[in-house]
């Protein structure tokens, strides 16, 4: 079986859309899957899948290979997604109505096992309360288990910016919980 690299170098230099629906059938689950976790709506994000996937194609001769063909997937996705959430003004203001205690929550460091000891199900009601950016840089973390170097190569960041994201956006994965789970929260 080929590689990513191969399969690309392979279509370009041969034009046979075998290769390019190989490497289609192994990525549109998981763009389609990113796509819905941030768009949340089925249709929504089978469009913008078919949508990515054009670009993709359309961009294929430019693919570097600086990095991984996955991680290159994933900022395409990624950046088209929240092109999307930025034209409709989804981005939430979580803090509007309190900044004393945001402030307050922002000078304590948030650990890891906040997030992961979370009950599932109050763990989904946070990341759909945070702001979209800060949704997206957990789940790169945690849940799909990108290393703080990948994150910053998909977000064309530095390392340290991502650092000071993930942190940020844990204060704020925390702070909301507090706002939804009052009773439980012992500070």
């Amino acid at each position: 079986m080929m590689t990513d690299n191969e399969l690309i170098r392979q279509y370009l230099v041969t034009q046979n859309s075998e290769h390019f629906s190989q490497l289609y059938r192994k990525y549109s689950s998981k763009v389609f899957g990113k796509c819905i976790s941030l768009l949340r709506e089925e249709a929504a994000a089978q469009d913008a899948m078919q949508d990515i996937f054009m670009k993709i194609f359309l961009n294929l001769a430019s693919f570097s290979e600086k990095s991984q063909f996955s991680t290159w997937i994933y900022s395409i996705t990624y950046n088209y997604c929240i092109d999307i959430l930025r034209k409709e003004k989804k981005e939430k203001m979580l803090f509007a109505d309190e900044p004393e205690r945001a402030e307050r929550v922002a000078e304590a460091d948030v650990t890891d096992a906040f997030l992961m000891e979370m009950e599932v199900g109050r763990l989904k009601l946070i990341l759909e309360a945070v702001p979209t950016s800060d949704k997206l840089i957990l789940l790169m973390k945690y849940q799909d288990d990108m290393s703080i170097r990948e994150i910053a190569e998909t977000l064309q960041k530095t390392e340290s910016a991502i650092k000071m994201k993930i942190k940020r956006a844990k204060q704020r994965a925390q702070e909301c919980y507090y706002q939804l789970f009052a009773e439980r929260a012992t500070g």
